[in-house]
Order: C-alpha cells, then structure tokens, then sequence
C-alpha cells in the first residue's frame, strides 16, 4: 500500500485524530475518524439507495469527520483522480 498524507483535523488533540489519505496505487480515499454512534449509524443503515440493499455490511464502517477538514477531502479527490488518470 503506498498511502499518501493529506491531511490532519487542525483542531485536533492528543487523543483525536482525524485523517486523510490517498491510496494512489488503489486510487481511494482513506479516513479516519470518529465512529459513529449507534442512533447515526442505524439511521445510516436505514437509508434507501436505488440499486443498494438496506443495511450496513460488517466489512464497512460509519465514520464522521468535521466539516472543516472539507479542502482536505477536495485534495484527496484531486489526487486521487490524478492517479487514475495515470493508470488510464
């Protein structure tokens, strides 16, 4: 896996830490962050998305992540993005 650092919440302690990364070599985002709690998780879960079963799988997690880490989401799409235009 060849993760690269985004970005890190500019708010954060010594004991939180959301996160971003970019896999380029598998052309994903990866992020850390808070777990959500159970009512946000089921509300989640019980979402209808045409072409979606309703559930959450056990493979998959809710997670949150504050909205002032938006311009480090933006840079992992860019990035991402970039790497599969690499690869294509």
């Amino acid at each position: 896996m060849s993760l690269r650092f985004i970005g890190i919440d500019p708010n954060t302690g010594d004991h939180e830490s959301p996160t971003v990364w970019v896999d380029e070599s598998k052309q994903e985002i990866v992020v850390q962050g808070w777990k959500a709690g159970p009512e946000l998780t089921a509300e989640c879960a019980a979402f209808q998305v045409p072409g979606h079963a309703v559930g959450l799988p056990e493979h998959e997690a809710v997670v949150r992540i504050p909205a002032r880490m938006a311009p480090m989401i933006r840079e992992a799409c860019d990035a991402v993005e970039r790497a599969a235009a690499r690869v294509h």
